[in-house]
């Protein structure tokens, strides 16, 4: 039974470990910056959210999402912006928003849904599932391969 337990990727040549994934999509920007300006992108849909520009602010939010590696408070903050946004939104409004956005965005959005997923102790999972839902039948279920075999994630 103890053969089990080995770790076979240790003997493949080909593998490659999370750090030389995500290094791939380090834009050499430190992280103390890319957390200040996720604070400032988090401060301006804020902004849009008081002024009433509901769909404004969701476009603001899925811009520039914090990808790499050492960002994880930018991912957060980011998630907790998008999902800010979502939860303020109309069922009733989510397809008309939803076929406004671009492909990239939908897909942008998609990630950021399963980001709230994974802390269902932080969001709402009822939102982001109905979110989930007329997201994928706006955009197909081509939004959640792509999500799904991106190696850029939000979590």
């Amino acid at each position: 039974m103890s053969w089990r337990r080995i770790d076979i990727d240790q003997y493949d040549e080909d593998a490659y470990t999370e750090d030389e994934i995500l290094a791939e999509f380090d834009t050499g920007v430190p992280p103390a910056q890319v957390e200040a300006d996720t604070q400032a992108r988090s401060t301006e849909v804020r902004n849009l959210m008081t002024k009433g520009d509901l769909a404004g602010a969701l476009t603001r939010s899925l811009e520039n999402p914090p990808y790499g590696r050492n960002v994880d408070n930018a991912k957060f903050t980011s998630t907790q912006s998008v999902v800010e946004v979502l939860n303020v939104l109309r069922s009733t409004d989510i397809p008309d928003i939803v076929r406004s956005l671009g492909t990239e965005q939908r897909d942008v959005l998609m990630k950021y849904i399963y980001a709230g997923m994974a802390k269902p102790e932080v969001f709402n999972s009822a939102v982001l599932l109905t979110w989930h839902e007329k997201l994928t039948e706006v955009a197909g279920t081509g939004c959640i391969v792509r999500v799904m075999t991106d190696k850029r994630t939000l979590v």
